[in-house]
């Protein structure tokens, strides 16, 4: 929702970081003026492209400052001595119509420097202030929701690692993932993951408050750190893991949330993943798939039970004789 925020405090640094939902560039109106003819009446005057996309441009320059000088004002300077500013989009990426969340303006600002800014000084250059004065990363095309590195880059050292296992070298064609050991599985996923293009650690057991392991994606866009669960169940996985991997999420400031397991997940708990928006369920079948694609193993699942609309085929199993 455009103009919500999520802010986390560092007490220790004194430092608020601010994540801030930016409008989209139709906030700003294609027509500059409207002209009267006895012919033809009430006609608009179409805005110039170029001037649109400045007026876009200022816009979200202006609403990041206004939004750093309220929050310093409405805080002390022991309290807060600096601010993280992030500010993205929420939109659909046109060539595949998948969400994506664009990071437009990113900035650390410190009290005492934003303090030599004369914010209503009408010959100010928002923008130019941003990139200038506060050595703020301002996309340099917003309006074609071109994104940007954020100033703050994600502390992976409050994360517990463990030291990699090449699990996938001891798998072939008939291994069974249930008969995997749990950290075998974890290490499996990260395999997985860093497969599809991610930078991935599996974390210490019970050491990271629901976290099996983390991956961050490093691409401007749609990156991020993303907190893995992974389920190694046979049942299916109840709706209180997800509820739990959404609280994780929101603890960790994570981008999102991936629940991978061997089983199943019902209908509430896929609403509430679509709801949220942040997070993805790989299910079995779908697991299956993602294994031989990306690692060439060609698993199986053995399930006892199947959920509704799956065959054995789907986690490589023969059907009964």
């Amino acid at each position: 929702m455009t103009g919500s925020a999520a802010a986390h405090y560092e007490p220790n640094s004194r430092e608020l970081l601010i994540e801030y939902e930016l409008p989209l560039q139709d906030v700003v109106p294609t027509v500059a003026a409207y002209r009267y003819t006895k012919a033809n009446g009430m006609m608009p005057s179409p805005r110039k492209d170029a001037e649109t996309k400045k007026l876009y441009s200022d816009l979200l320059a202006r609403l990041t400052l206004r939004t750093l000088a309220e929050t310093f004002g409405a805080t002390t300077p022991d309290m807060v001595e600096s601010i993280v500013f992030n500010g993205y989009v929420s939109t659909k990426d046109r060539a595949t119509g998948r969400a994506v969340r664009p990071l437009l303006i990113s900035i650390s600002a410190e009290r005492d420097r934003f303090a030599e800014i004369e914010l209503d000084e009408r010959e100010l250059d928002p923008v130019l202030c941003l990139r200038s004065h506060l050595n703020a990363i301002v996309s340099p095309h917003p309006y074609d929701l071109e994104g940007v590195r954020p100033v703050m880059t994600f502390d992976l050292s409050k994360y517990k690692f463990v030291d990699e296992m090449d699990v996938v070298a001891g798998m072939d064609s008939r291994t069974d993932l249930l008969n995997l050991s749990p950290g075998e599985f974890e290490h499996l996923i990260r395999r997985l993951f860093e497969a599809v293009g991610m930078r991935s650690w599996v974390t210490q057991a019970s050491k990271d408050e629901g976290v099996d392991g983390v991956a961050v994606n490093e691409d401007p866009i749609v990156g991020g750190l993303c907190i893995i669960q992974a389920k190694r169940y046979s049942k299916i996985v109840g709706l209180e893991a997800v509820h739990a991997l959404a609280g994780v999420m929101e603890h960790k400031r994570a981008a999102k949330g991936v629940l991978v397991t061997t089983s199943w997940v019902g209908k509430a708990s896929r609403d509430f993943a679509t709801a949220n928006g942040r997070i993805e369920i790989i299910e079995g079948r779908n697991l299956k798939h993602m294994l031989k694609e990306h690692l060439q193993l060609d698993v199986l699942i053995g399930l006892d039970k199947l959920p509704p609309g799956w065959n054995r085929a789907d986690i490589g199993q023969t059907a009964p004789s």
